[in-house]
């Protein structure tokens, strides 16, 4: 099928860019559908720092960094971006510093794109530590308790500061359960953030925005509630982004109301922009999202399972730092030629974690973030092959995803 048009730069970015000696090296965003099957697709996101393959997961380095694993090593594993901390980073070691190291890329050590969210989960993640107005919200640090505004406006700022390819939308995502009079005041500001960031984005300063483009995702929320999701969906498609996020699921819902209300977001996002499913990342959950259209992924529940000794295997999870595991000879999956299969035991790994050796740790990460880009990569080789249903029916017969392997 033929590719849509790709989504063209602002103007005063394309200024600079015409100043920039390597302009050829530097890709414009964008975005195409190379395949479809059914709503799946598989597509291509281009970026100043490189092309994104899609459906695309994103392991999440809050502080800069993917807990446990060195840019090298996730350039081994295959990854294509990572996602890092808006908020955090503020907060340490400042947006203005990593500025003028040039960037997260030159500040972390990783030469390919990164995305960052707004600093919208914190809002939902530290409500104890936050005050919500129309003008912003006002944090609470857990550092040190100074307190800090968050706007629309601030935020870009901080962003562009960065220098990500992929830059969020300020939102206001909210708990499960809420009563709908609070989802719908707060999916309403939502969507005036995102105007007021919209415009603040477009009108950044040449002193403010860094040599290559950044592209504003808007952010869906809605609560679980059907109409406040589509009619988030429509207003914030409206203010024609970029891209679209969708926010505020995965937040401790059922399972089938969190399909249900995808499917109600998606339905009014439009097929040529991307779409972002924000904060998932169980392998069931992806297979569901791709399925209905979603083409990109950020989770921390790589790392934060490999820290507490749980893997994921083409069978389920695997708590390797259980008894049962310590004459267990096999890899954590026979079924994966990672370089933590292809060279240790489980007995091995468990050892390493009970006596607590920084490598157990390393590589039970290390191999979860393996496993959920080689999962991506197989959803994405299936579209293409126009046999992703019958790869979801053999993923399914095989993967249980209510418990654990023993």
């Amino acid at each position: 099928m033929s590719r849509p048009s790709k989504i063209g730069l602002r103007p005063a970015l394309k200024e600079r860019l015409s100043k920039k000696n390597n302009l050829s090296e530097l890709n414009e965003f964008g975005f195409s559908v190379e395949k479809t099957d059914s709503q799946a697709r598989a597509g291509f996101i281009e970026t100043a720092h490189g092309t994104i393959r899609t459906p695309v997961f994103m392991p999440v380095g809050t502080q800069a960094t993917v807990k446990t694993l060195s840019p090298e090593e996730l350039d081994q594993i295959g990854v294509e971006v990572v996602l890092a901390n808006t908020y955090h980073l503020y907060l340490r070691p400042g947006h203005e510093l990593i500025r003028q190291a040039g960037g997260l890329q030159k500040f972390m050590g990783w030469h390919r794109p990164v995305l960052t969210d707004s600093g919208g989960y914190q809002v939902f993640s530290l409500l104890d530590l936050n005050q919500i107005k129309e003008e912003g919200v006002t944090f609470k640090s857990h550092l040190d308790g100074s307190c800090h505004l968050f706007t629309p406006e601030r935020v870009i700022e901080i962003q562009s500061a960065l220098g990500a390819d992929i830059i969020m939308a300020f939102d206001e995502c909210v708990p499960y359960p809420a009563e709908e009079d609070y989802v719908r005041l707060a999916c309403e500001r939502t969507v005036r953030w995102a105007e007021r960031c919209r415009t603040s984005w477009k009108s950044l300063s040449q002193d403010q925005a860094h040599p290559w483009p950044q592209a504003l995702f808007g952010v869906v929320q809605g609560g679980m509630y059907k109409h406040l999701r589509q009619w988030s969906a429509k207003r914030t498609v409206e203010l024609d982004f970029p891209g679209y996020s969708i926010g505020g699921l995965s937040v401790g819902e059922p399972k089938a109301l969190m399909y249900e209300m995808l499917d109600h977001a998606i339905e009014y996002l439009p097929p040529e922009r991307p779409r972002y499913l924000m904060g998932v990342g169980h392998p069931e959950d992806m297979v569901e999202a791709v399925r209905r259209g979603v083409d990109m992924f950020d989770c921390v529940v790589p790392t934060r399972y490999g820290r507490n000794g749980t893997v994921f295997t083409s069978r389920g999870r695997l708590v390797v730092k259980n008894a049962p595991f310590a004459d267990d000879f096999q890899p954590l999956d026979e079924e994966c030629d990672c370089y933590a299969c292809r060279n240790f035991s489980r007995a091995y790994i468990r050892h390493l974690i009970h006596s607590g050796e920084i490598l157990g740790i390393k590589l039970t990460s290390y191999h979860n973030v393996y496993f959920m880009v080689r999962l991506v990569q197989s959803m994405r080789q299936a579209i293409v092959e126009g046999k992703f249903d019958r790869w979801a029916d053999k993923f399914y017969n095989r993967y249980d995803s209510g418990g654990e392997i023993s």
